[in-house]
């Protein structure tokens, strides 16, 4: 998992680039063994509110938003699960807000869904999307910080959040450590005045259908456009297969999203 700004370190010449690049990805020559250590799983949820709810009396809507609040509220102050709560109320048709939920344990994913399940609310509400990945650190970025930086994510601090599933396409793969590490090299050089984004990659080779999920959160909207925008231009975009549904979600407290809900 990286969590950094779109920039990396430099040096006078450009961009760092890792300690060194990685002539053995698939593992097959040097034989390394699986990596079995705790590490942080992401789930990005995406939920619709049917309308039905807002038919409902005051009364019952407001019991239903308050049972919600309280279980939203129980979990965020569990020590095995970090709860983010987005909104995307007014910048997407298919859904209504995120939960990002991060834990070591993927039981905690099911255990939250199956509580949110028995809700009054949460009969009223759909997964139009769901993603799952593995934080892990990055082979084309060189940190510079201690043991650990990169592997444990610090959660979205900033006012948006820009989340995507990304598929490279196999030709990728195919490429030589070198020539992908190149052309990292220049994606990460292009997103170096972009200090106001900070990314956040996740895996999910084999547990979802995606490579990966990426995530970008920043103060200004404007800001990610101009370096999504400027990346289409460098060599390594060749390789996207896919990278949609793209989700504008906006930092809210519960409160103020089950205000917005109705």
């Amino acid at each position: 998992m990286t969590t950094e700004p779109a920039t990396s370190p430099t040096t006078p010449s450009g961009p760092r680039r890792g300690p060194h690049v990685d002539l053995d990805p698939s593992g097959q020559l040097t034989g390394r063994e699986p990596d079995r250590e705790a590490r942080q799983f992401l789930s990005y949820g995406f939920y619709k509110l049917d309308p039905a709810f807002r038919r409902l009396g005051v009364g019952e809507r407001e019991a239903a938003r308050t049972e919600f609040a309280a279980l939203l509220e129980e979990w965020a102050a569990s020590d095995e699960v970090i709860v983010r709560s987005y909104s995307l109320v007014g910048l997407r048709a298919d859904v209504d807000f995120m939960l990002w939920l991060i834990s070591s344990d993927l039981d905690c994913f099911q255990h939250f869904q199956a509580a949110l399940n028995a809700t009054a609310l949460g009969a009223y509400l759909t997964q139009p999307h769901r993603f799952l990945s593995l934080q892990k650190r990055s082979q084309y970025v060189n940190r510079i910080e201690g043991a650990g930086a990169g592997v444990q994510l610090v959660a979205g601090e900033g006012k948006y959040l820009f989340v995507y599933p990304f598929v490279k396409t196999r030709p990728w793969y195919a490429l030589s450590p070198h020539a992908r590490q190149g052309m990292m090299d220049e994606h990460i050089n292009a997103s170096r005045p972009f200090q106001g984004v900070r990314i956040n990659t996740s895996y999910s080779y084999g547990i979802d259908d995606q490579d990966f999920v990426v995530s970008f959160d920043c103060d200004h909207p404007q800001e990610f456009v101009d370096l999504v925008g400027r990346l289409r231009y460098t060599e390594a975009s060749l390789y996207t297969q896919k990278d949609t549904p793209m989700f504008t979600c906006r930092r809210t407290t519960i409160s103020e999203l089950l205000a917005q809900l109705g």
